[in-house]
């Protein structure tokens, strides 16, 4: 599973870039305890960072340039854990969200 987290810092935003596995269930819903998908990358545990900016509107731009952010698409750091909720109660599906949009395109992040 991956997911861009938004930081506020005292200086610039900073865009980071989450590949977990996706251990969670019903009752088990918070991606900041899953594991790391390689826990030999220490970036897969920390995040990756993908940049930095120096306000909202462009921290969103890097996310969706380096990882294929969707601006429809962001929640609030409390909300995450239901989208993820709703993702498990439907199932899981391929292709497509619990709500049917399809799933991002996603680049590659070196």
């Amino acid at each position: 599973m991956r997911y861009v987290d938004v930081r506020a810092t005292k200086g610039p935003f900073e865009v980071y870039l989450y590949v977990v596995e996706d251990v969670g269930s019903e009752s088990f819903l918070d991606l900041g305890e899953f594991p790391p998908f390689d826990p030999d990358d220490e970036a897969s545990e920390f995040g990756l960072l993908l940049g930095m900016a120096e306000d909202p509107l462009a921290a969103l731009q890097v996310a969706e340039q380096r990882a294929g952010a969707e601006r429809g698409r962001w929640v609030n750091e409390g909300v995450v854990q239901d989208e993820y909720g709703d993702f498990v109660r439907a199932g899981r599906p391929t292709g497509v969200s619990a709500d049917g949009r399809r799933w991002p395109t996603v680049p590659d992040v070196a």
